[in-house]
């Protein structure tokens, strides 16, 4: 049985973007379920969103991303369970679904992101990272190197893409890492909690875009932000806690 792909999209004043990313999304994966989750964005991200056909989840202020995708991940979640107990009563088999992140500002780019979920399809990883196959801005490495040490620290993973948010996961993987850590630590915790529940985790080089920050101040004060997240991420990982 074809597995139900859930698309859950996360954005913060994406309006520029969004609209190219889930018309994208739709092509590459027919019938798939599209739901954004959006940060409180003060633009048109959730107007352009329905327009699309896309299930906006939506906090009416800045909650930060992790926060956010938890609420959309959580409705995919409940979502995917009904219908797969509505298909149990008719006797119409218990196919699992499959669930991918992604952010609003892949544009055109996010056709890429079938090779994770077929691998999930295929049983090859319960969570499948992809690792951008070319570097798009960014500052000096220490955020990201930090988010490596962290995750290798916490649950012995070694990583190339430790932030990335582009990830598809299997039903229980999902159940397992929700909800996601706070703001920009939400892919750090993710990776810690999903290793420690015994789940595989495989990186795949794909050839995405987006919008990157650069080295502003703005840039600057952004990735602060991330670094500081991500610490919060590690911390609450502590060596002896488990889920």
């Amino acid at each position: 049985m074809i597995p139900d792909i859930y698309a859950i999209v996360t954005a913060y004043d994406e309006a520029e973007r969004i609209g190219a990313t889930l018309a994208t999304l739709a092509i590459a994966f027919p019938g798939v379920r599209l739901i954004v989750g959006d940060d409180g964005s003060s633009d048109a991200t959730a107007q352009i969103a329905r327009a699309a056909g896309a299930r906006v989840v939506r906090s009416e202020r800045v909650i930060g991303k992790g926060a956010a995708a938890s609420l959309a991940a959580e409705a995919a979640l409940r979502e995917a369970r009904a219908g797969e107990r509505a298909r149990a009563t008719a006797g119409a088999g218990d196919g699992r679904a499959i669930f991918l992140l992604c952010d609003g500002d892949l544009g055109e780019s996010a056709q890429a992101l079938t090779a994770l979920t077929g691998a999930i399809e295929r049983g090859d990883a319960d969570v499948a990272v992809a690792a951008f196959g070319r570097r798009v801005g960014g500052g000096f490495g220490l955020a990201l190197g930090f988010a490596r040490w962290a995750i290798r620290s916490r649950c012995g993973l070694e990583t190339v893409a430790p932030i990335s948010g582009q990830r598809a996961l299997s039903e229980r993987a999902l159940a397992d890492v929700l909800p996601f850590a706070h703001g920009f630590g939400m892919e750090v915790g993710m990776t810690i909690d999903a290793v420690r529940a015994g789940h595989r985790v495989v990186e795949i080089e794909l050839d995405l875009s987006h919008r990157a920050s650069g080295r502003t101040l703005a840039g600057f004060v952004h990735r602060g932000g991330q670094l500081a997240d991500f610490a919060r991420a590690y911390l609450a990982r502590g060596r002896l806690a488990r889920r």
